[in-house]
């Protein structure tokens, strides 16, 4: 004898297929779920935020691309030049000393030195000394927009200072050499010329040929950054 189910005791709603039984509430759907706050819903057509493609990269987002690599040659170049504005600016002092002192250092040698070359010579030596010293600022503002700037004017800028201290070298060599070349000088004052004289070519060589010369023309190719 059953008790349990609806309808009369002793018989159970299930086993008589046409006993009526009691109509439930109708079906509402899943139950909602709480939003999630923070958190933008999907666009249509892409996976959620919180999914990313395998390489790792947000879907709608390009990479950024990087700048070109700036040639080893043109900091070569640019070193250099702050190099050589440091000891022609030493040596221009010392020029600048030399020439202030030349006078007093020939005071009381009557007939062994002419006065009008030693004022010849103090007034040459002091325009040296002003000129390398134009050249040292010179040297530091081409070397700082090169490093700066990829315009061809830069390049034309930083040529033009190394090319002015080759021209300083090759002039002091052959002003010494009219002056104390007489003298055993074992080659000195060319060794002299040519340390005034290295950094300079070497930095225009950097400029003028092969990757250096390519960066301020524009057909350098893109070699990207890693």
């Amino acid at each position: 004898m059953t008790t349990g189910g609806w309808g009369p005791p002793g018989r159970s709603p299930w086993a008589d297929p046409s006993t009526p039984t009691e109509q439930g509430a109708p079906y509402a759907g899943p139950p909602p779920t709480a939003p999630v706050y923070g958190a933008p819903p999907p666009a249509y057509g892409y996976p959620p935020p919180y999914a990313a493609p395998p390489w790792g990269a947000p879907y709608g987002y390009a990479t950024p691309p990087r700048r070109p690599q700036r040639p080893g040659q043109v900091i070569t170049a640019a070193v250099l030049a702050f190099a050589q504005s440091v000891v022609v600016l030493i040596a221009s002092v010392y020029v600048w000393f030399f020439a202030s002192v030349a006078d007093i250092a020939t005071t009381g040698a009557d007939g062994v030195y002419d006065p009008a070359a030693i004022d010849a010579l103090a007034t040459e030596g002091t325009v040296l000394a002003i000129v390398q010293l134009v050249s040292v600022v010179l040297l530091i503002g081409a070397g700082v927009w090169v490093l700066n700037s990829r315009r061809r004017a830069a390049a034309l800028l930083l040529v033009t200072g190394l090319a002015v201290q080759v021209v300083l070298a090759a002039y002091w060599m052959v002003r010494l050499q009219s002056e104390i070349g007489g003298f055993d000088t074992d080659g000195s004052i060319i060794a002299v010329s040519l340390f005034f004289a290295a950094a300079p070519l070497v930095g225009l060589g950097m400029l003028l040929i092969g990757p250096g010369r390519r960066w301020f023309d524009g057909t350098t190719p893109a070699t990207w950054q890693p």
